[in-house]
């Protein structure tokens, strides 16, 4: 029995293999979201059925209904999703170039830059529109990115040097993230706070717009370059034998993560771990080739982000605490696991 089937699209002159086993999981993963979508849609303050939160997305349901859903909920739980696919993509991305099981944008310090331009952005400018803070944000990753790939540049950019200055950065983010906000006053410094640890609370419709060009534009351009993907995952030698343009897909491939985490973090915080936890998880399910373990990825971070904030905003009524905070409390023990494993590698 075959494994996989062609897709050929002639009039393009694309074709290529399909997984069975990655269809099938991605088609599951697919459902699982709907179903999720659908409790988290419904489930607060103002319980809705799954039925309801239907009837009210086609305009068949109650008034009443229909604006708890679409315009405090809905956007939210869009924005969620959105983000913890883009993290997850990116992560999985940064996994296969780097070949390391540990790299993720918050790791290697992509997210750091973000981070520290946001923050300072919210507390030595709290006069400036709240609107100028994503663009900061993409700034802020954008440029450590670039920090990072010329220190790391000697004849090339070995995959070794790119995560050890990283790491290094990303640590030197954190700090200054620190002390930007100790020097800001109490009420700016609470916002960024809350900012820091990751947040989807008081997402709009103005975000998920915003949001939805640079996932449309990215993600499929990552299913472009998994090829590149899996043919750096052998090694720079046998990649570069192979007639694979190592350093400049490894190149376009950054820009993607950079596009990807940045956007992630304009709109929803520093959710840490999600760009881990979820290619790993993926891995498990449909195995290391980078054609079903993209959309497998992306499924599994957006999964993980809406049911963590489902969880933030219900467990804990009347509070609604911070998503960013419950996927720490699992990415963080996950990756004492994987630095475990890896001991003797």
């Amino acid at each position: 029995m075959k494994k996989s089937f062609p897709f050929r699209l002639e009039k393009w002159n694309i074709s290529f293999l399909i997984d069975k086993r990655s269809a099938a999981i991605t088609g599951i993963l697919l459902v699982l979201t709907f179903l999720v979508f659908l409790l988290s849609t419904g489930l607060g303050t103002k319980s809705i059925s799954p039925a309801g939160v239907l009837k009210s997305l086609f305009g068949l349901g109650s008034q009443s209904d229909a604006v708890v859903i679409h315009q405090l909920r809905l956007p939210r739980v869009l924005v969620g999703m959105l983000v913890g696919a883009s993290l997850a993509v990116a992560g999985a991305i940064l996994q296969g170039i780097i070949r390391n099981p540990l790299a993720s944008p918050d790791i290697i310090g992509i997210t750091g830059g973000a981070t520290v331009s946001a923050v300072a952005m919210l507390t030595l400018y709290p006069a400036v529109s709240i609107h100028w803070i994503p663009a900061a944000a993409l700034a802020g990753a954008a440029l450590l990115t670039l920090v990072i790939y010329l220190l790391a540049w000697k004849q090339g950019v070995s995959s070794t040097r790119l995560v050890l200055i990283g790491v290094g950065l990303g640590a030197s983010m954190q700090a200054l993230t620190t002390l930007v906000i100790t020097t800001g006053n109490q009420f700016v410094t609470t916002k960024a706070l809350v900012w820091i640890t990751g947040s989807v609370y008081g997402s709009n419709w103005k975000h998920v717009l915003a949001l939805l060009p640079w996932i449309l534009l990215f993600i499929p351009l990552a299913f472009v370059f998994a090829r590149a993907v899996n043919i750096q995952q052998l090694g720079d030698d046998l990649a570069t034998g192979a007639g694979n343009p190592v350093q400049k897909h490894r190149f376009i491939l950054l820009l993607i993560c950079v596009a990807l985490a940045g956007s992630a973090v304009a709109f929803g915080g520093a959710i840490g771990f999600v760009g881990l936890i979820a290619p790993h998880i993926a891995r498990k399910l449909v195995g290391p080739s980078f054609g079903g373990l993209l959309p497998v990825s992306a499924l599994t971070g957006g999964l993980i982000v809406m049911a963590a904030d489902l969880f933030a905003r219900t467990a804990f009524s009347p509070l609604d605490l911070p998503v960013g905070l419950f996927t720490s409390l699992i990415g963080a023990p996950f990756f004492i696991y994987l630095l475990l494993k890896s001991r003797n590698k």
